[in-house]
């Protein structure tokens, strides 16, 4: 067998684990399955100063790469220092910033970086305000003052009868644009929103697992799914990977936005891990994580068989949402994260620390998911 490769963002936690709570590495190597040996090679690429390790393998292209870039960056910092606040800002306010500093640089260099023509430069130098763009200027004072006048309630349909009685001639998409630019809105009732369905999912897989959630041995069902952390930084994404024959947490990922890559990553760790030769069935629900085209085509690619569940049918989904409970309930909820890096190292030390070599679980025969593995292996040795 090929040797374990293992991401980044594993390595960091499991030398946290050494450095920081104080673990032993001969006690971080038994629970993670992790040879000393390279622990000890993990903590001290990391106590190296940032990125010291990886600038010695490619100083001589890092070194080429930084003298072309220095050189762009100064000739674009000599003329432009002040255009920061201007390059995401309106054509009018990039022509008017040009305006001001033509006379101490050129004035083609300008309009290449600000993305204008020099064409339309000089167009608008000539007239810089157009009839169009002052009759603009003037409604949009009439919707302020109406809007004002309603009491900051009124939406743009009422804001456009109210122009009609003006005798004003614009329409309501008109009319929303400019409130949408200006960032005006109606005054909403306190009722929430109902939560309707998007649209059809691209992928829909059929039910494979079916709830037989007890395979008779490793790597043939593995169930995956998503939940969230609360932190004061904002929220924290969790996606893991579930092997249903020891409910061992074999594939898990962490990060500020929930998108396909989160769910990708917790797959990927997985499959480095368990390396398995032979097809196995991956159970998900129908979220748009696991419906787009971007994991099927992985699935497909790594020799997984896709498997979900219908919509509102979270029976074939429990054995994750059991483990998030379990979470939640002896871990998270006892805990006030202040970062999302203090909940990802308390995640990560409950998983790999705790829950896996450590926490008794019943359909594991009271004993933890890796023990539960490696006596079905004794076993498997034996006969």
């Amino acid at each position: 067998m090929s040797q374990k490769r293992f991401p980044e963002e594993f390595k960091i936690e499991a030398v946290k684990q050494i450095t920081q709570r104080g673990h032993s590495v001969a006690e971080v190597s038994a629970r993670l399955g992790v040879s000393q040996h390279s622990l000890y090679k993990w903590v001290k690429e990391q106590q190296l100063p940032p990125g010291q390790h990886k600038e010695q393998l490619s100083q001589t292209e890092e070194l080429r790469r930084l003298k072309a870039e220095l050189k762009r960056v100064s000739e674009e910092r000599d003329n432009l220092k002040k255009s920061r606040r201007v390059l995401c800002q309106a054509i009018r306010v990039r022509y008017a910033f040009i305006q001001r500093h033509e006379r101490a640089h050129s004035v083609r260099r300008m309009c290449a970086v600000m993305d204008v023509h020099p064409s339309g430069y000089y167009a608008w130098r000539r007239e810089p305000i157009g009839e169009k763009r002052r009759d603009d200027q003037r409604l949009l004072g009439l919707l302020k003052q109406a809007w004002l006048e309603s009491g900051c309630v009124y939406g743009y349909r009422k804001l456009t009868l109210d122009m009609r009685d003006l005798g004003e001639q614009c329409g309501k998409h008109r009319v929303a644009q400019w409130l949408r630019c200006e960032g005006i809105r109606s005054q909403t009732g306190y009722r929430r929103r109902s939560s309707a369905r998007g649209g059809k999912p691209a992928v829909v897989a059929p039910n494979h697992l079916n709830r037989q959630s007890t395979p008779d041995q490793p790597n043939r069902s593995w169930v995956t799914d998503i939940t969230y952390i609360r932190t004061h930084e904002g929220w924290l994404y969790l996606a893991v990977v579930i092997d249903l024959f020891s409910r061992q947490v074999i594939g898990w990922s962490m990060g500020s936005r929930i998108d396909t890559d989160l769910v990708l990553n917790a797959l990927l760790m997985a499959l480095w891990r368990r390396q398995p030769q032979e097809s196995v069935l991956v159970h998900s629900d129908q979220g748009c994580r696991f419906t787009g085209h971007a994991w099927q085509t992985f699935l497909r690619d790594h020799n997984l068989i896709s498997s979900m569940s219908r919509r509102g049918n979270c029976h074939d989904n429990a054995v994750a949402e059991s483990f998030f409970q379990l979470l939640k309930r002896e871990r998270v909820r006892r805990q006030i994260y202040l970062t999302r890096q203090d909940a990802r190292a308390d995640v990560f030390n409950y998983i790999e620390m705790f829950y896996n070599p450590k926490r008794r679980h019943n359909t594991a025969g009271d004993i933890s998911p890796v023990e539960f593995e490696k006596r079905y292996f004794q076993r498997l040795g034996g006969v």
